[in-house]
C-alpha cells in the first residue's frame, strides 16, 4: 500500500522535463493571458515604445551622431550591432506590461537592426579562389611567439601579414615562418610573410613617427599584387575624454591616400585598424575596399579581445579582387584572433 501510494504521488508530480514544460507553459499563459478585450494595452508602455524608437533613431542616424564630444559617433560605430541585444531587453517589460504599443514600437529597432546586419547573419562562403591571405596581431606580450607563428602557417595561407613586432620576438617569428615562407619583409612593427616573391618593398608613412605601416609588390600565378600591411593607433575609452581616437584617424587617411596613389590595380590591405567597417572615421580607406568579411563571410567575424569577441577591427579588404571566402582563425597567445581569407585574384571571367 505504501508503495502504491509513493508511485501514485510521483506519477501525479511528474517528471523533471514534464514539470519544467509546466512551467513554461504556466509563465506563456501569465504573459499573454487578458491581453483581449483589454484597451489598457494601447495605454501602456509609453515609455517602452518611446525607448524602442530611441533605439532604432541611434542605429538609424548613427553617422549623424557627433564625434566633437568624446568621438561618441565612432564609439557608438564600433559597436553598433551590439545595440540589437537592447530588443530582447525591451521586450520582457512590454510583455510582462502587457502593452501592445511597446510590442508594435519595438519592430521599428528590428527593422533598422536587420537592415544594417541581417545580410552578416547569412553564410556566404563560396568555392574556388587562386590566394589564401591571413592577418595576425600577434601581441607585443605574447608568451609563445614561436606557436603563434606555426598555428598561423598551420591556416595554409600563401601571405601573411603579422602586427605588433617586438625587436626580440622578430628572430623568433622568422625561424618558426621560414620552412613555409620562402620571402619576408619587416618594416617597424609590421611584416609579411610570402610563399611568392616579392619586390618593392617598404614602409608607409602613417604619420606617427614610426614604422606601423608597410608596402610590397608580390608576384604571384595570377600576376602581381599590392600588399599594404597596417597596425593603426590603439583607441582609448577614458572618463574625462571619452573615446580617443584622434592619432588613429589621422593615421587612418594618411593610410588611405596611400592606397589611392597606388598604381597597380590590385591591392590587398591587411592589418589592425583599430576600428570596425561602420566607424566613419576610416572613411579614407573603407570608402575604396571591400570587406572580405563582409562580402564572403559567415557571421560577423569579430576579432578582438580574443577570449570574448565584441569587435571586427583586425582586417583584410581588397580592391579589383574577388572575395570568395572570409573567416577567424582558432586563438593563439595574442589577445586578438587571426582572421584570414580566399580571394580570387582573376575577375575577368
Amino acid at each position: 500500500m505504501a508503495q502504491q501510494a509513493y508511485m501514485t504521488e510521483t506519477d501525479n508530480g511528474g517528471s523533471g522535463p514534464e514539470r519544467r514544460r509546466d512551467r513554461f507553459r504556466r509563465l506563456m499563459s501569465r504573459l499573454f493571458s487578458g491581453w483581449r478585450g483589454d484597451p489598457g494595452i494601447w495605454r501602456r508602455g509609453i515609455v517602452l515604445a518611446a525607448l524602442a524608437v530611441i533605439l532604432a533613431l541611434v542605429m538609424l542616424l548613427h553617422a549623424r551622431i557627433p564625434n566633437r564630444v568624446g568621438n561618441l559617433g565612432s564609439l557608438t560605430e564600433t559597436f553598433l550591432p551590439w545595440l540589437g541585444l537592447l530588443i530582447p531587453v525591451l521586450l520582457l517589460p512590454a510583455l510582462v506590461r502587457k502593452s501592445a504599443t511597446a510590442l508594435i514600437a519595438l519592430l521599428v529597432p528590428l527593422t533598422v537592426w536587420l537592415n544594417l546586419f541581417g545580410g552578416l547573419l547569412s553564410d556566404k562562403t563560396g568555392s574556388g579562389g587562386d590566394l589564401t591571405v591571413a592577418t595576425h596581431n600577434v601581441n607585443a606580450d605574447n608568451p609563445d611567439p614561436s606557436g603563434t607563428a606555426r598555428d598561423v602557417a598551420a591556416s595554409g595561407a600563401d601571405v601573411v601579414a603579422l602586427e605588433e613586432l617586438t625587436a626580440t620576438a622578430v628572430p623568433v617569428y622568422e625561424r618558426a615562418l621560414e620552412p613555409t615562407y620562402k620571402y619576408h619583409s619587416v618594416q617597424g612593427t609590421v611584416g609579411l610573410w610570402s610563399k611568392y616573391p616579392m619586390s618593392d618593398v617598404r614602409a608607409v608613412d602613417i604619420k606617427l613617427g614610426w614604422t606601423r605601416a608597410m608596402r610590397a609588390t608580390v608576384t604571384t600565378p595570377e600576376g602581381p599584387v599590392a600588399f599594404y600591411v597596417a597596425h593603426l593607433p590603439s583607441v582609448r575609452v577614458k572618463l574625462e575624454a571619452g573615446f580617443t581616437a584622434r592619432q588613429r584617424d589621422k593615421s587612418a587617411d594618411a593610410l588611405g591616400e596611400a592606397i589611392a596613389d597606388e598604381r597597380l590595380p590590385r591591392k590587398i590591405l591587411l592589418g589592425d585598424l583599430n576600428g570596425t567597417m561602420n566607424d566613419r572615421s576610416l572613411n579614407g580607406v573603407t570608402s575604396q575596399m571591400r570587406s572580405t568579411q563582409g562580402a564572403a563571410g559567415n557571421g560577423f567575424g569579430f576579432s578582438w579581445p580574443a577570449s570574448f569577441p565584441m569587435a571586427r577591427i583586425d582586417q583584410i579588404m581588397v580592391q579589383g579582387i574577388e572575395p570568395v571566402s572570409s573567416w577567424t582563425l582558432p586563438e593563439t597567445g595574442s589577445d586578438h584572433l587571426p582572421v584570414a581569407a580566399r580571394v580570387n585574384l582573376d575577375t575577368s571571367s
